[in-house]
Parts: structure tokens; sequence; C-alpha cells
């Protein structure tokens, strides 16, 4: 049985989900043994002065799943945009005679 998928789209599978997993799943581990604060902003005291940040800058983590994102985006119009091989690519149509 021959596969549905060619190199081109098992690699673009890969990447866009590692990106994903790294930006969401990894990093968010690293972000909790990291401790406290888990949210994005610093946590500033009544002085405002920063008594803590995060551990990996929200920037990245969202760089990275929207980077995911556009590697599957860019997948897909591929896919649209190349015929499936071993389509049968001929047409015709039926006239009635009279």
């Amino acid at each position: 049985m021959k596969s549905q998928f060619d190199t081109v789209d098992r690699a673009a599978m890969a990447l866009s989900g590692g990106l994903m997993l790294l930006g969401i799943v990894v990093l968010g581990i690293v972000e909790i043994l990291a401790g406290e604060p888990y949210g994005a902003a610093p946590v500033t005291n009544d002085a405002g002065e920063v008594v803590a940040s995060p551990a990996v800058d929200p920037t990245l983590r969202t760089g990275l799943v929207i980077a995911g994102l556009v590697v599957m985006l860019l997948w897909g119009v591929y896919r649209v945009a190349t015929p499936e091989a071993g389509a049968d690519d001929s047409r015709s149509v039926e006239m009635a005679t009279d």
C-alpha cells in the first residue's frame, strides 16, 4: 500500500508540529519548572519595581507557534496547488445524438 504523503508532506508536518510543540509544550514545561509567575507579564510590587518575570519571553513562544501555523498554511497551499499523482486528468463529455 502506497502512502498518500510524500517527502515534502512529511517534512512540513514534522516542522510545523515540532515548532508548535516546542512553543507550547516544551517551553510551557520550562516555565512551570522555573516557578512563579506563570503569566506573560512581569510581576511588580506596589512601588512599581519588577520583582519577578517569566523565564521564557512570551514573544518567543508566540513566534514559534505562529511559525508552525505559517508552515502548515504554506503546506496546505502547496497541497492545493499540486495535482495528485496518478489522478486521471482526461475529461470527456458524452453528447446525446439524435
